[in-house]
């Protein structure tokens, strides 16, 4: 029999949930996480810029992540979570059919990538099209880059990826047009704008080989760096009350939530790529190890205060 109670539910089973769901489970609280089984990460060969684990592949530290998690007792399942609500002292969560419950939630689901929809992008996506230097750069370093322009931002992220190559082109695919300090740097950094419509990335023997504009012209390049937005799918939310926003740094959406992981409804935490797009694996469960022991702290002073009202009534 499956237990359907449980001091914390984590939703979301990628480097966050699992961070989150080992503090907890060697913290002696009976956790489950739940895993949609849709990781982030999933089109990338390997993990890269992870102290210790640099090169493993998503899938295999993700194995070993659920492994550690029921090492200690916590339980990993699949499942999707449809629905979320508060019922007195407990959530209930809807995942797989089944109803759960829990005293606290901890969101680790991360984000989705709004990929352009553009001819060869999906194929390529996570090889020979990436998105974060850091994660990618050294694996493409050297190689013809093409920024193409999803937003202002890839001005930025051209000036970025000259880091890691003296050959990048920036695409303003009819949506940058860089101001005069803006052109300067690109200039002086030796990064040619190419403007025009970008209709498709071309490609021969599934290697990425070039990007078409609308006028026919194919530029050669090897690899492309995109800036997709990043989006919060979580239907489950609005039962929570919670609501997602803008993050400040306009990458794209997030779930907000304070330095320790709490969000604006009490008992639901939130770690990771959900509330920091920005962090890289290694940050994202970090990030949620912290959370996950601010919330276990959370679970002790409320056991306190209930040890100590069962003892004044005697």
């Amino acid at each position: 029999m499956q237990n359907d109670e449980f001091d914390v539910i984590v939703i979301g089973g990628g480097a966050a949930g699992l961070s989150a769901g080992l503090m907890l489970a060697r913290s002696r609280r009976s956790v489950l996480v739940l895993d949609a089984g849709a990781p982030r990460n999933a089109p990338a060969a390997a993990v890269h810029g992870l102290f210790a684990r640099d090169g493993v592949p998503p899938a295999e530290l993700l194995e070993r992540g659920r492994a550690e998690v029921r090492a200690y007792g916590g339980e990993v399942r699949e499942a999707t979570v449809t629905d979320a609500r508060r019922d007195g002292d407990l959530f209930v969560v809807l995942a797989g059919g089944d109803e759960l419950r829990a005293r606290r939630l901890l969101v680790a689901t991360g984000l989705v990538d709004d990929l352009p929809d553009l001819p060869g992008v999906r194929e390529h996506w996570g090889h020979d099209i990436v998105h974060c230097p850091y994660c990618h750069g050294w694996e493409v370093r050297d190689t013809a880059i093409g920024v193409l322009a999803l937003t202002p931002r890839a001005v930025h992220q051209a000036l970025l990826f000259r880091q890691w190559s003296d050959d990048v082109i920036l695409f303003a695919n009819d949506l940058v047009v860089a101001d005069d300090d803006e052109r300067e740097q690109l200039e002086a950094r030796s990064v040619r704008v190419v403007d025009g419509a970008v209709v498709a990335v071309e490609s021969v023997d599934g290697r990425v080989s070039g990007v078409r504009l609308a006028d026919g012209t194919v530029v050669p390049r090897a690899t492309i760096a995109i800036g997709p937005r990043a989006l919060v799918r979580l239907p489950f939310l609005a039962g929570l009350g919670l609501a997602v926003a803008e993050h400040p740094s306009g990458i794209g959406e997030h779930l907000p939530a304070d330095p320790t992981g709490r969000t604006s409804v009490p008992g639901v935490w939130a770690a990771g790529n959900v509330t920091d797009p920005i962090a890289q694996v290694g940050a994202a469960a970090a990030g949620a190890a912290f959370a996950a022991a601010q919330l276990n702290m959370d679970l002790v002073q409320e056991d306190v205060e209930r040890a100590v009202a069962d003892r004044r009534r005697g």
